[in-house]
């Protein structure tokens, strides 16, 4: 509906651009956790980026106070559960979004804490929820020799015809009443290092072997307790990014995990692991949204202090349009992150090829944003005086993370493909 106003204003505008107006409980929210993360996650997480990964995952270390402090706010399931699903999808982006601003590092870690846990509620497993409780989750499913392999759903469109698929380099045997686990998980585990338990993706042996008949590998999805006989560390991962998140290898010898642990077995392994998948690659290009807001906010107020041919940055056409085509990005970038996320909760048959693409334009978008912000800070962006060189590396591993960008677009382009065969478009 058209409406007529007698006067030009400002827009209005909150902490998260031009948003839409946000219910009473849907801003304290916001506000809660935009303090949290101003004070708590952005100082501590500069902190640990410059603590060895060793340290960061020691005890004593910073990162576990701030897992403690956020347990503290009570922002879990039940509280998203309470709300109606669209505000539930607004509350949990706005987290989210906020916590990537605060540091994307610690935001995820947050997240892949209690994704073992989140997991267990969904099944009604009381079992399973105590086994979770008070525990540091993680998510395992990457192998050093299974990266983005991992992200194959269907096989034989995805896969060289006659080739067997990728086993990876963590089995499980399955028995009658337990499983043994074999091998070692990739480096790439967040929360691997201090994680107490795991929902973990194996290759599978049910007794006739890893393969299928086509070809494609067995699997077995389960929640394993990181304190069992035969589990070992590698060394936390040193990267440069993201170091406020411990990431490391975990071994398992003979691991003897009870079979009622188990979540999902072969006839269910890959549907599991399209659900799962859906459910958490929702989150990432709400935090990258939230990283690409903090460098746009440091370049805005930069502009507005440092001066160039007698006046200051922002007072040059050039920079604002600079700054102008940035929010652009942050707001587009939100735009389809939200998006996402509703899609992944709400629709009745959500893909994880859709939720990572827009993964891929958060992050690709994140990176554009903070490349500029970058330049508008000329050489002090350098110095590690000023943020905005973290938020660099930070942006840099995003590309990777949760998928390569250009493998999962390839991936969104093959979805394209099966959908033209159902008769879509056409």
């Amino acid at each position: 509906m058209l409406t007529l106003r007698h006067a030009t204003n400002l827009p209005s505008v909150g902490l998260s651009g031009f948003e839409l107006p946000l219910s009473e409980e849907e801003s304290a929210i916001q506000s809660t956790v935009h303090r949290f993360s101003k004070d708590v996650l952005r100082p501590v997480g500069i902190i640990l980026d410059r603590m060895s990964a060793e340290q960061v995952a020691s005890p004593g270390s910073p990162f576990f106070e701030v897992l403690q402090s956020f347990a503290q706010l009570g922002f879990d399931t039940e509280v998203l559960s309470s709300l109606a699903p669209q505000s539930a999808c607004n509350v949990e982006s706005l987290l989210a979004e906020e916590m990537g601003w605060g540091d994307s590092g610690l935001a995820i870690a947050l997240a892949g804490a209690g994704f073992p846990g989140q997991v267990a509620a969904a099944l009604a497993n009381d079992e399973l929820i105590g086994l979770c409780a008070g525990r540091i989750g993680c998510w395992l499913i990457t192998h050093p020799d299974k990266g983005s392999d991992g992200t194959i759903l269907d096989f034989n469109r995805d896969w060289p015809a006659g080739e067997r698929g990728n086993r990876g380099n963590v089995w499980a045997s399955v028995k009658a009443d337990e499983l043994v686990i074999n091998g070692q998980s990739s480096a790439w585990v967040s929360n691997g290092p201090v994680a107490g338990v795991a929902l973990a993706y194996l290759t599978a042996d049910y007794g006739e072997g890893v393969y299928n008949p086509d070809g494609s590998v067995r699997g077995v999805t389960a929640i394993i307790p990181l304190d069992l006989p035969g589990v070992s560390r590698g060394r936390p991962l040193d990267k440069i990014g993201q170091r406020s998140l411990p990431q490391g290898e975990i071994f398992f010898d003979n691991v003897r995990v009870p079979r009622r642990f188990v979540i999902a077995e072969q006839d269910e392994y890959a549907g599991n692991l399209a659900s799962i998948w859906s459910y958490a690659g929702a989150h990432m290009a709400q935090v990258f949204t939230g990283v690409a807001r903090a460098a746009f906010e440091l370049a805005l107020a930069y502009c507005h202090e440092r001066k160039h041919g007698g006046r200051p940055l922002i007072e040059h056409q050039l920079t604002r349009y600079r700054i102008g085509d940035m929010l652009r990005r942050v707001e587009m970038a939100r735009a389809i992150a939200r998006r996402s996320l509703t899609y992944a909760r709400l629709s009745p048959q959500s893909h994880p090829y859709v939720i990572a693409s827009a993964k891929v334009s958060a992050t690709e978008e994140a990176m554009t944003v903070v490349n500029e912000a970058f330049q508008l800070f000329g050489g002090a962006a350098t110095s590690r005086e000023y943020p905005i060189e973290k938020l660099f590396r930070d942006t840099r591993s995003s590309l990777i993370e949760d998928g390569e960008n250009r493998v999962l677009t390839m991936r969104l382009g093959l979805l394209c493909q099966q959908l033209y065969a159902e008769g879509w478009t056409q």
